[in-house]
């Protein structure tokens, strides 16, 4: 059994699944959030990873802080420090090795919603 792994950059650890610890349901959990979608979107788009500030979202601080945390023990997300950033990366590969198509069908839906309702 793989244990969670720790992405360490001088001196801060962060904790992350490794992807036999995946749980379908907690990826759907992770990603059925409009922030947590928004995050996903960006990085997405953006195809590299991009620090916190990059993100503009309309809540707090804290609350931004919760939906990373939420993509990260989730498997969504890998977050590394570089300096006083804190990077973040979609963990594209191992999400379509573990649930096939699941990613690009959120994304694929996400887009088709906002063209639907007039957003994005």
């Amino acid at each position: 059994m793989q244990t969670r792994t720790r992405a360490r950059t001088g001196g801060r650890t962060l904790d992350h699944p490794a992807p036999a610890q995946f749980r379908l349901e907690s990826v759907l959990h992770a990603l059925s959030d409009p922030m947590r979608l928004r995050i996903v979107r960006t990085l997405e788009a953006a195809g590299s990873e991009q620090p916190c500030s990059v993100f503009d979202l309309p809540v707090s601080k804290s609350t931004s802080t919760h939906h990373f945390r939420v993509l990260r023990e989730s498997g969504v997300i890998s977050q590394t420090y570089r300096g006083t950033a804190k990077m973040n990366e979609l963990r594209r590969d191992d999400l379509d090795a573990l649930f096939p198509g699941l990613l690009d069908s959120v994304l694929v839906a996400a887009h088709r919603q906002d063209e639907r309702l007039g957003g994005g």
